[in-house]
């Protein structure tokens, strides 16, 4: 769910789910970017991207899946985020090149693949002063480059990435807290769909979660994809794909730990 503004999501969690519901709802909020195209009056923020080639250190290896190279879907550049994230980002971050399987073969060769290996996906990091372009090797997918401009917003989880713990809620009037916050705040669930952003919490609006959690409590999420017919990528019937990392990983700057699922219709 997106808002424009911290008070605008506040005042929408309290009016909506009352004194005690709402302020602990609103608590779960996260920092996020719509990613929109960059303009001459409007520049890319950083070297934020999507398609084109990789930002690689060199001598860095593209990543594959049995010998099936991934395709680069998007580099965002953390460090020109950064000063705007409420969350903590690791030790130089620098660009972050965003993988995915998704080769040009034909459905014959492509069925045979481990399509749930979780090498399907890739999140390399590169340090800015020494990243050159690094173009995809066949049969990977290349899609045109578009720079991106990171507009700022406010987010709260989609109702099915909520758990009954996160929100008291009446058990007599709905089975669990997404019940609550699907019946009072439906009409923001799913807001950003068909959007490309980062941070802040996945548009999950395909009635289920996407934001695994563990001991460290939710995953963090660093990057929703939707179906974008100009760039030529989709993800079955108006799907998304999302990367997320778990929180502790992303504290220790350990990239290697990112996955990514797509949901659609």
């Amino acid at each position: 769910m997106e808002f424009d503004s911290p008070a605008d999501m506040y005042r929408a969690c309290t009016e909506r789910l009352g004194e005690r519901s709402g302020p602990q709802f609103a608590a779960m909020a996260r920092r996020g970017f719509r990613l929109e195209s960059s303009t001459g009056a409007v520049p890319a923020t950083g070297r934020c991207r999507l398609g084109g080639p990789a930002l690689l250190a060199p001598g860095t290896r593209w990543p594959d899946v049995d010998g099936v190279p991934l395709s680069l879907l998007a580099v965002l550049d953390a460090d020109a985020l950064a000063s705007r994230l409420d969350c903590e980002l690791p030790a130089q971050p620098g660009l972050l090149n965003f993988f995915y399987l998704d080769p040009d073969v034909p459905y014959e060769e492509y069925r045979k693949l481990d399509t749930s290996s979780p090498r399907v996906c890739r999140v390399i990091p590169a340090d800015p002063a020494r990243a050159v372009e690094t173009a995809a090797p066949e049969p990977a997918r290349s899609y045109p480059a578009r720079s991106v401009h990171a507009v700022e917003s406010t987010m709260l989880p989609d109702c099915w990435d909520v758990e009954d713990d996160d929100v008291e809620f009446d058990p007599t009037a709905h089975w669990g807290a997404a019940s609550l916050i699907l019946t009072e705040l439906g009409d923001f669930d799913g807001n950003t769909a068909g959007r490309h952003c980062a941070f802040g919490w996945p548009d999950t609006s395909y009635a289920s979660p996407v934001t695994p959690r563990d001991a460290d409590g939710p995953a963090v999420h660093l990057l929703q994809l939707a179906e974008d017919v100009e760039l030529g990528w989709g993800w079955g019937d108006g799907g998304t794909v999302y990367f997320t990392i778990p929180a502790k990983a992303f504290a220790a700057g350990d990239f290697s730990k990112a996955e990514a699922c797509i949901r659609c219709c």
